[in-house]
């Protein structure tokens, strides 16, 4: 069996997939507060082509021609690998594959949505957008995203993570992005909880929140989120739509997908387009999201309404929470750690479409140095939950005696989170 399926630069998808049109159960409706009046708000924040992507029942929606153009001049369709030095580490009769969402120009799958949002806020003539990050990837992708658009960009950056990952400072500021460590003094909001702490780590919670602001305050400022909503769900399925072709090209069908979560998007990109396939009864597979034990969301989350900001100005959206004020641990995974999830797939979780799995910090990074070792390729500390679970899995597969295909969307590379390696390697990490 081939060891990297690659397809020809035309077949980009053409259109997104929309799951929102095949949900075997009502989606829930995003609500708000009377005081806040979030919903109403939404027109102000978003560009008018996300807005309409959000609320879609359509079930493919066209990627518009600049964009794939793009996604082309980036180096999409993305390879997908047979794992085969980890099969032979871990002497598993399973097939491990990886979809490489590491090799865009940011190291990780944000790009994919980030150009989308970008375009549409072009369209609407807006001289900004307004974003946080957590690790970093994010606020990389969308910074280069605004540079191709020639609009600018502001990053919220989750200050804990601003101080472990200085380098992911410098690729957003080579491609003209500002970068603020948030909470920030910047804000109202951010003030607020500087005076409360002054030493305050920070959570994507407060970052959403002080982005959210400026978007309110300016007309020409539309705020960009990287993850959560359906609108970028959508966007991220240009991974799947892209696995099923190579899949199909090896004669082979998926048995186990995994994906790390911490808001959603790379799992979702790279799963629904088969949880259509799983609907329509083609396929027997189980998915798996991968997300730290020290931000459980799906595992030890409520599934209830809930903002998805700290402050409140988000509407509020059913999902799987550990509550909007939730401070996760400080960990080297800054992408995962938010206390809310994608109301698609914290739906899919509550409808038992999916299922969810916790894995410690330390026991990631053994996992990334494993893969590491094995394949060649560092992965980022968020994409080590996807692996250590596909490994897992393909452990079983051993001893159960089992052949199965195990897909792990590999969302980005460690190349700029070396610390947390370091830290692994010395035995410094919690």
């Amino acid at each position: 069996m081939m060891q990297r399926v690659t397809l020809p630069a035309k077949a980009i998808p053409k259109k997104w997939y929309n799951l929102s049109a095949d949900l075997p159960v009502e989606f829930p409706e995003y609500s708000q507060t009377e005081e806040g009046k979030q919903l109403e708000n939404l027109p102000k924040i978003f560009s008018r082509g996300v807005l309409e992507q959000e609320l879609s029942q359509k079930r493919y929606i066209t990627i518009p021609k600049k964009v794939r153009k793009i996604y082309k001049k980036v180096g999409r369709p993305s390879p997908l690998y047979r794992a085969k030095g980890l099969e032979d580490h871990l002497d598993t009769p399973a097939k491990i594959f990886y979809k490489r969402e590491d090799m865009s120009p940011t190291g990780s799958h944000k790009f994919n949505t980030a150009i989308a949002q970008a375009y549409y806020a072009k369209k609407d003539k807006a001289r900004m957008l307004t974003t946080e990050t957590g690790a970093g990837q994010w606020g990389s992708a969308l910074s280069l995203a605004c540079n191709m658009m020639d609009i600018d960009c502001r990053v919220y950056m989750v200050r804990v993570s601003f101080q472990q990952k200085p380098y992911r400072k410098t690729i957003m500021h080579l491609y003209n992005g500002e970068i603020l460590p948030s909470p920030s003094d910047k804000t109202e909001f951010g003030r607020k909880i500087l005076s409360e702490d002054p030493d305050h780590p920070g959570t994507l919670g407060i970052a959403i929140s002080e982005a959210i602001e400026d978007a309110l305050k300016d007309e020409k400022i539309y705020y960009s989120l990287g993850s959560v909503l359906n609108h970028v769900m959508l966007h991220q399925t240009v991974i799947g739509l892209e696995t099923k072709k190579q899949l199909a090209m090896i004669d082979a069908e998926p048995d186990i997908m995994v994906g790390c979560v911490g808001g959603g998007s790379n799992f979702a990109g790279a799963v629904f387009p088969f949880i259509k396939d799983q609907l329509d009864g083609n396929i027997n597979c189980k998915f798996i999201a991968a997300e730290p034990n020290s931000c459980p969301t799906l595992t030890q989350g409520e599934y209830r309404y809930d903002f998805g900001d700290t402050a409140g100005m988000t509407p509020l959206i059913k999902m799987y929470t550990l509550g909007h004020e939730f401070v996760p641990p400080a960990i080297h995974t800054g992408g995962l750690r938010y206390h809310g999830m994608s109301p698609l797939v914290a739906l899919l979780a509550h409808e038992k479409l999916i299922e969810a799995r916790s894995v410690t910090q330390t026991e990631i990074f053994e996992s990334g140095k494993i893969f590491a070792d094995v394949e060649g390729v560092i992965p980022a500390p968020e994409t080590c939950h996807a692996i250590k679970v596909g490994m897992d899995e393909a452990i079983k597969c051993r001893k159960e005696k089992e052949e199965k295909n195990i897909i792990i969307n590999f969302s980005g590379h460690g190349l700029l989170d070396l610390q947390g390696y370091d830290d692994y390697i010395e035995g410094k990490l919690s």
